[in-house]
């Protein structure tokens, strides 16, 4: 399609070049009409607030006489570090968990240990090995699909729920925010266990072995029999991120890091190198469409901001490819590889799909996010 065809949804910043994208008559696209399912299930104000704090008594009754009655996951982010503050104030026990593969920028550490000592909140880390972490990626590299930093996003879910039955807890507490981050298109961002283990066996030159993958056993162990649910608290909460940049500022001396998932380099290089370059893919029309939608920014804003070059320079590439070994040539090459997607590898996608009435009754109990149901379950994804 040509550029002259692009047409722009009438509401948000996504256009006809986005998976799975339709209009209405009033040029408004399906992810809007998603988005607005959303808040009427999840509306803020003073009806969020009364449905979380039931759910946070139920976390404090079923973490009664246990030293920590909830995992949250921390990364050193905006989202995850205020979400820390948050539960405190809310009188919940948490214990924070941060899924290290070795990619960090040291501000996202320093982040995470001023949050937790002031808040005294104890961290449980899990690093994966270096090598066996940078063989994955380099195999999503070899396999040309958007996804390079699929096994991160794996990994803290799974260290979420290892560190919840190892204390046995029963809450797990996410920091995404449909409202602040909208609800990516399954086309943008697929990830699952089996996807990752059989592009690792066709491209990989190392077994894995510390990388907590996530097997569909694994999955359904502790969703639906250890019956460990996992929580969105800003789905329900108001949640402005610009403001809860300024209290981390005020209250921990939280460091920005210059931009959403730019606090981990191999994320800083998926979003602000490889996606753009490679598949024409800009996901910040995720988070400046919701902004939009919100109303935080006008849409002409969103465009303007779409405009503007990525934060991404010439030597955080030369560091991404000394860190992977790869000569200027051999980067180009896989570059320049034909683009291909989840649906060219083995995944748990059909099984998902034929499981769909079990993982709908999970959805009603909280046991998985209602974005993983109507993103991995259904035939015609969006």
């Amino acid at each position: 399609m040509s550029k002259k065809e692009v047409k722009m949804c009438a509401r948000c910043l996504y256009d006809s070049e986005t998976p799975k994208i339709s209009f209405n008559e009033k040029g408004v696209c399906n992810y809007c009409d998603l988005y607005d399912s959303l808040k009427l299930q999840f509306p803020g104000g003073q009806n969020g607030e009364d449905e979380f704090q039931k759910i946070v008594d139920d976390i404090k009754r079923a973490g009664r006489n246990k030293k920590y009655d909830c995992v949250v996951g921390v990364s050193g982010g905006v989202d995850s570090s205020y979400l820390v503050y948050k539960m405190i104030e809310y009188g919940l026990r948490p214990l924070a968990v941060h899924y290290d593969n070795t990619w960090n920028y040291s501000v996202a550490n320093e982040n995470i240990s001023k949050v937790l000592n002031k808040l005294n909140v104890d961290l449980y880390t899990y690093i994966v090995n270096n090598e066996e972490a940078d063989d994955i990626f380099l195999s999503f590299l070899k396999a040309s699909v958007p996804e390079i930093d699929a096994s991160s996003d794996i990994g803290l879910a799974s260290v979420l729920y290892i560190a919840a039955e190892k204390y046995g807890v029963k809450y797990v507490i996410e920091g995404h925010s449909f409202r602040a981050e909208g609800v990516a298109p399954l086309g943008w961002a697929y990830m699952d266990g089996k996807y990752i283990a059989s592009i690792q066996k066709q491209f990989g030159t190392k077994k894995i072995k510390t990388f907590p993958n996530m097997s569909l056993y694994k999955f359904i162990k502790w969703t639906a029999i250890k019956r460990i649910r996992k929580i969105r608290p800003l789905w329900y909460l108001d949640y402005s991120k610009e403001k809860a940049k300024e209290l981390l500022k005020r209250e921990f001396d939280w460091s920005d890091y210059g931009g959403h998932h730019m606090e981990n380099r191999i994320s800083r290089f998926g979003h602000g190198y490889y996606l753009p370059n490679k598949f024409k893919m800009d996901q910040r029309k995720n988070a400046y469409g919701a902004a939009v939608r919100e109303r935080v920014i006008t849409r002409e804003k969103g465009i303007e901001l779409l405009s503007q070059a990525r934060n991404y320079t010439k030597d955080d590439l030369e560091s991404f490819k000394k860190r992977l070994k790869l000569s200027d040539e051999e980067f180009e090459k896989l570059m320049n590889l034909p683009l291909k997607s989840f649906r060219n590898y083995p995944t748990y996608k059909k099984a998902f799909v034929r499981l769909k009435p079990l993982f709908f009754i999970m959805t009603k109990f909280n046991l998985i996010p209602y974005s993983f149901y109507i993103k991995y379950t259904s035939k015609d994804e969006i």
